[in-house]
């Protein structure tokens, strides 16, 4: 990095205003594609190389902490640095702007889909899409799998993992609670076993003074207090409390709005490892408990979050809309306001928990600059998290190719489809966005073909 900046500048730069980072936060919201890694890559360069908002020390300081939460670590991300830069207000308008554009985009897309979803281009490119979604999953799969599983101890734990929700359809939330119970007895038996590396790679090169500097003192509002966090904690509190009560009397709390609501609420504490790894649960409860969403649908909502911006967890919103339109929630006239508003509620739930986090535990974070560590109970559960990711990546396969069942010969288009998109992702390091649309368009061209 020495060679890009061979004229370090010496000067912090000049304060920057809640207006200011406003900018910064909405174009952020458009251009948050290539999942939570790129993302963080993202506000990384922006933030740290080119703006300089922050030192190194403290992005990493923050980010480690947003990894170590269940939820989305990049929406965490932005919501911790706006919140550490421009108190409570500069926080959330960061983090909703993190997932606002995507709202708007899926409730579109998803309306689309739902509407138009036996057209037959749309049927074509969602044919094509499909595999694709299956060799990304693949790839999410092997991607953490190679920064997780460091050792034997840690392989066993998700060939485990694997074998119960796979075979023995354990409910995920169990598979945590074992994974976390192992790794907490496990790392006081051999810590060795249990250590990891960070799971982003820093530099340690100079860029110059920050805004926010290592020796920066922490802001006032930063300063951890008993008073501010139980005020947080009360807010929060009154905030799932109050849209919940208003669901429950008046619509009551067998309604697909209520229970959307609890269940997602459920879900975004469950998000340890990413989204990927709570699918299993969204699919268990959306697919086959309430019925919201077909599986095919659910693999359609998928491969729509990852050509959105934001985090894919987003992926919820589309259920959201889904489960709304076709329940008619709001009555066989009102079937895209039900939607929308199905979308908007289970954003709300899904979300709501990761702001508490920052604003509650922000404050603690700040008042040590030493670097977090990841816990034992957590590096299992990572661990866990990558068998069941590849049982994700069985469904989506069985159901792409061979969509009438075993008993049905394989579909062999698809079939080429997802070894293309394989060989794309993992031999040509092609992005996510590029794979999707060139086998959109793949699927397309089979849909017409004569």
């Amino acid at each position: 990095m020495n060679s890009a900046h061979p004229n370090l500048p010496t000067e912090a730069p000049a304060a920057v205003s809640f207006w200011q980072a406003l900018k910064f936060w909405i174009k952020l919201g458009f251009i948050s594609f290539g999942g939570p890694a790129g993302q963080i890559a993202i506000m990384h360069e922006e933030l740290v190389v080119r703006r300089r908002w922050l030192s190194e020390k403290r992005f990493l300081h923050a980010l480690n902490y947003c990894m170590v939460l269940p939820g989305p670590e990049a929406q965490q991300l932005a919501t911790y640095i706006g919140w550490l830069m421009h108190k409570t207000r500069g926080g959330i308008a960061a983090g909703v702007l993190f997932v606002l554009p995507s709202l708007f985009m899926l409730i579109g897309l998803s309306w689309l889909y739902i509407a138009y979803e036996h057209v037959s281009w749309v049927a074509g490119l969602f044919y094509g899409i499909k595999p694709a979604v299956t060799a990304i999953v693949v790839q999410a799969a092997h991607r953490i799998g190679s920064r997780a599983l460091k050792n034997n101890f840690l392989i066993a734990i998700a060939a485990a993992s694997f074998v119960t929700i796979f075979a023995l359809n354990v409910p995920f939330p169990f598979i945590v609670l074992a994974a976390a119970v192992i790794g907490f007895v496990g790392g006081r038996m051999s810590p060795a076993s249990f250590a990891t590396g960070g799971g982003h790679a820093s530099s340690q090169t100079a860029l110059g003074p920050a805004l926010l500097d290592d020796d920066t003192p922490t802001p006032s509002h930063a300063v951890f207090t008993w008073k501010r966090l139980l005020k947080v904690l009360l807010t929060g509190a009154v905030l799932w409390c109050v849209p919940m009560t208003l669901l429950s009397v008046q619509y009551g709390w067998d309604h697909t709005l209520t229970q959307m609501s609890w269940f997602f609420t459920k879900a975004a504490l469950l998000t340890f490892g990413g989204a990927y790894a709570v699918l299993p649960y969204v699919y268990q409860g959306a697919v086959e408990q309430f019925g919201w969403v077909t599986a095919t649908q659910m693999i359609d909502g998928l491969a729509l979050g990852e050509t959105t911006p934001g985090p894919l967890i987003m992926v919820v919103a589309y259920v959201g809309f889904v489960g709304g339109y076709v329940k008619a929630v709001l009555g066989p006239d009102s079937l895209f306001l039900a939607g929308a508003l199905a979308a908007t509620v289970v954003t709300w739930f899904t979300f709501l928990p990761s702001f508490i986090f920052i604003l509650a535990g922000g404050p603690f974070v700040e008042s040590t600059h030493n670097d977090l560590k990841f816990t034992a109970s957590l590096t299992a559960i990572t661990a866990a998290v990558v068998g069941v990711i590849l049982n994700l990546a069985l469904f989506f396969g069985y159901h792409t190719l061979w969509p009438k069942g075993f008993g049905d010969a394989m579909d062999v288009p698809s079939a080429l489809i997802a070894l293309g998109a394989a060989i794309a992702l993992f031999k040509y390091k092609r992005n996510v966005m590029q794979v999707i649309g060139s086998c959109g368009l793949i699927g397309i061209g089979v849909q017409y073909w004569p």
